[in-house]
């Protein structure tokens, strides 16, 4: 008889957002995975993929605990009808929400010493913006098929952000603020972190993954890239890489 993972459903309103938030967990012990989902992901999506029963042997082992938010992405870097200055505001508040209400959850339900960041495409993107900004949150990060710089314009993606640009913008972009950084707790914390980049070969942010490497040698941190054949850029791919990365 299959043993069923533990799964438990969240919801409450979000002070900070001025709207209900939900989340789902799966597991019961070990590492605890804040999972992002992808643009148009929502909080289920990890479970849609099948992911999680991917990762079923290490959830019930305990290995893992998985904590799978919802996206405000169409309130944010996808609102294009929106001011930008609005927009990055409101993905300012999300990360609010995640530090002030998703991680006190995660500690008070499991005090594994080792929270990871993780998602895959923009899901990847506010993972590794979350574990660059906060290094001391997170031991590790784990980054399937991310963009890193929100302005940045490769085939047929655009700036995110419609040319605008402010604070909230540069210290958002981690392409743009990791190599000025300069805080020495935060550079300690940054090096200590298991940094992992997954991408496809014939992914048009495969520049952008060797280059965010390279800022992150450069500061001392010891990232590892993994490059896939193709564009590794679909929920199959994603399945396989967990089980190797996470």
């Amino acid at each position: 008889m299959r043993h069923i993972v533990n799964r438990e459903y969240y919801r409450w309103y979000s002070p900070r957002l001025g709207r209900e938030m939900e989340l789902l967990v799966f597991g019961n012990a070990g590492a605890k995975v804040l999972v992002f989902p992808t643009r148009d992901g929502r909080f289920h999506e990890y479970e849609d993929l099948r992911i999680v029963e991917a990762l079923r042997p290490k959830l019930e082992a305990g290995q893992l605990q998985l904590y799978c938010v919802d996206s405000i992405d169409r309130e944010t870097f996808y609102c294009g009808w929106c001011n930008p200055a609005d927009r990055i505001r409101r993905h300012h508040a999300f990360e609010e929400y995640i530090l002030n209400e998703v991680m006190p959850l995660m500690s008070n339900k499991n005090s594994h010493p080792c929270t990871i960041a993780h998602g895959c495409s923009l899901g990847a993107y506010h993972a590794a913006n979350i574990a660059f900004r906060h290094p001391h949150l997170f031991r590790k990060l784990a980054a399937f098929s991310g963009r890193y710089d929100l302005t940045l314009q490769v085939a047929e993606f655009q700036d995110l952000l419609g040319g605008y640009r402010d604070d909230l913008v540069y210290f958002h972009t981690p392409a743009h603020f990791l190599p000025n950084l300069a805080c020495p707790w935060r550079l300690d914390a940054l090096r200590g972190m298991d940094i992992v980049l997954v991408v496809g070969q014939d992914d048009p942010f495969r520049d952008n993954n060797r280059h965010i490497g390279q800022i992150l040698r450069d500061k001392g941190a010891r990232p590892t890239l993994h490059e896939w054949e193709g564009r590794a850029h679909q929920g199959h791919h994603w399945r396989r890489m967990a089980p190797l990365y996470l």
